[in-house]
Parts: C-alpha cells; structure tokens; sequence
C-alpha cells in the first residue's frame, strides 16, 4: 500500500533528496567515504556549502547585502539569537501561535517588547489584521506559517518598519521580497531539508549594531566571517537542504511550489467544507496552505477516532492534530504531491459515505 506522509516536521521531502542523501551517505562524491564521515572543510564538501547558498539566493531573489547561514540550535534558539543580535531599544512582535509567543518571551530578555497584535483570546484561529506598529522599533517580528493552528500570512505585510520572521515552515513555499527583512529564519525539517539544521538569512549591515556584547557564537557576524564554518556544521543535513533546493529549482522555483500548494490547498479545503463531517478551525482568509487543520462537526464528534483509524488503514501518516486544537492537521509540504491530497479526500468521502 502506498503511503502519504502527512507528518508535520520532520516530514515529507522529496524523494530525490532522500535518495540521494543515503546515496551519498555511503559514498560521498566517488570518495569512498560516507556524507557523514568527511571533513566539513574538506573542498568537496566546500562545495556543498557554496551552491547550497547559492542556490537559496538566487531560488528567493535575495538581494546583495544579505547572508545566508546554516547552525545549528532549531528555530528555538533563534528565538534568543535574534533579540540578543537585532534589538536596541524596542522590538515589537506579532503573537499568532505557539511558537510567536515564545519567541516573544525570549525577546524581553533583551529590551523592550511590545506585543502590537494577538489572536491568542480566539485560540490563535486567525491573523491579526489592521494593527498599529510604532516607528521607533527595531524591527517588527511575525511568524509567517503557525504549524500548530494552520494559519498563514500568504503575502509579505506592508510596514513602516524593516520585519524579521520565523517562516520554519512556509520557506520556499512563496515569492518573498527579502528586502522587507531584516532577517528571515527557520528550523528547515518542513520544506527545505531533515531535522539539524537552521537556516538565518541575515542584512549584513545591520549586524554589529546592538548595545551589548556577544558571546562568540551568538553574534551573527561569527558566521558570517566564517561561511558557517566557525565550528562544525551540521554536514548531512546541509547536504540533504541541497537536494531539496536543486528540486524545487528542477520543479520550476518558488512560483510553482506555491501554485502547487493553492491546488493542493483548494482541493482539501474545498472537501473540508463540502463534507458534512467535517469542518475547518480557522478563519477562511487565513487558511495555511502548509497546515490544514479540521474537525469533526460537533454532532459527529464521536467518529474523530474512527476516521483517524479508517485514514490510517488507506495509507495517511501523521493525521493527529495537535492537541492544543484536536482533530486532523494534514500537512502538505513542497514536497507533498496532489494525489496524496485526492487520497485523503478520498478517504474523507469514503468515510461520509458510511455515516
């Protein structure tokens, strides 16, 4: 039986990268020593390094200016990393989910936060919208996809102010003017490679500028200086990122990965709101093409164990919504192929048809 990978990070990558990695994994480049057992500063590796960031710049249209840099840590230890590198005096913060709220937490340890928007009261279930961000912060920072509630920022916002975002889990899923950013970060176990490994886009000239002094790892301009090279990198995730990002480019770049994603999105969406079963949790205008959230209507509440059940048995892994909202979270990736969506719709109106 064939399986679809619904898991919401780690998750699906696509299968040449899997391939590949493992290929490598045994004999890296003809060497006759595995991925995992090469020097990070060997020159083949070098040059994994080399057109991985290149192929990110150029993949997002990254203007000169900026840095691309992989470390280790997760999104989570940016949470610390971007105050402690990017907040003089004020910073304010968007909280729409988990992962917001804790990065906002973490931000106060370094100055002065103010939170310009939340949903937080309506169980994250939408994006703020028509807030105020005052002129005299640092930065404003979002969190463009939210994994746990399924919502999503499908555009860059207009601001009055340069943004930093978390975007762990929509990166490489849309156009994205970088200009608008002072940074952009993500744990990359969602679109762009395995788990153990960070990507920060960094503006250079905005570094070095925060009245504090780093501890040697912290500060963004060590990896910067030394190519993420300063210590050890993590070495097979990186490779496995560039696997990924030479398919999204073979696939056409990120303008198709989001046309992709919109058909997918209608396709489960559109059953989501046709079958009686079943209904959606968030706002229309903010339904996250990456994190599709449902649940059962409430009459039909009993049968969520059921389906979940029924589903597995067709071959969908990783269904169980997050506890924080219950219910079905059917992550679809770049890497997630619209036939995998029609099976789970599939199976959705299988399930009806029986109730």
């Amino acid at each position: 039986m064939k399986k679809y990978n619904f898991y919401a990070g780690p998750s699906l990558l696509p299968r040449e990268a899997v391939e590949n990695t493992a290929k490598q994994i045994l004999d890296f480049n003809g060497m006759g020593v595995s991925l995992m057992c090469v020097s990070h500063r060997s020159p083949a590796f070098q040059a994994v390094m080399d057109e991985t960031v290149a192929l990110i710049k150029e993949l997002l249209d990254i203007p000169e200016g900026y840095s691309v840099l992989f470390l280790g840590g997760g999104a989570s230890t940016q949470f610390m990393q971007i105050p402690a590198n990017f907040l003089i005096k004020k910073a304010a913060y968007v909280n729409t989910g988990v992962w917001a709220k804790k990065a906002l937490k973490e931000a106060k340890l370094f100055g002065e936060v103010i939170e310009v928007a939340s949903s937080a009261a309506d169980n994250y279930s939408y994006i703020p919208k028509n807030y105020d961000v005052p002129a005299d912060v640092d930065y404003l920072h979002i969190t463009t996809n939210n994994t746990i509630y399924g919502t999503e920022l499908h555009k860059d916002l207009d601001v009055n102010v340069p943004m930093i975002a978390d975007m762990s889990s929509d990166i490489m899923s849309r156009p994205v003017d970088v200009s608008k950013y002072k940074a952009i970060y993500g744990g990359a176990q969602k679109n762009m490679s395995m788990a153990g490994v960070t990507f920060v886009i960094v503006k250079d000239d905005e570094l070095g500028k925060a009245p504090r002094e780093l501890p040697t790892m912290v500060d963004y301009r060590t990896h910067v200086d030394k190519g993420s090279m300063f210590n050890t990198p993590p070495v097979v995730p990186i490779y496995s990122l560039l696997e990924t990002v030479r398919w999204v480019k073979a696939q056409g770049g990120v303008k198709e990965m989001e046309r992709r994603a919109i058909e997918r999105a209608d396709v489960l969406y559109g059953e989501i709101d046709r079958n009686k079963l079943f209904r959606g949790t968030v706002a229309e205008e903010d339904r996250s093409r990456m994190n599709i959230c449902f649940v059962m209507n409430d009459e039909y509440k009993e049968l969520e164990k059921p389906f979940l059940e029924f589903a597995t048995e067709r071959g969908m892994l990783g269904l169980k919504g997050h506890r924080s909202v219950g219910g079905f979270r059917a992550s679809c990736y770049n890497a997630m192929s619209l036939e995998g969506v029609q099976a789970l719709v599939q199976a959705m109106k299988d399930f009806e048809a029986q109730h």
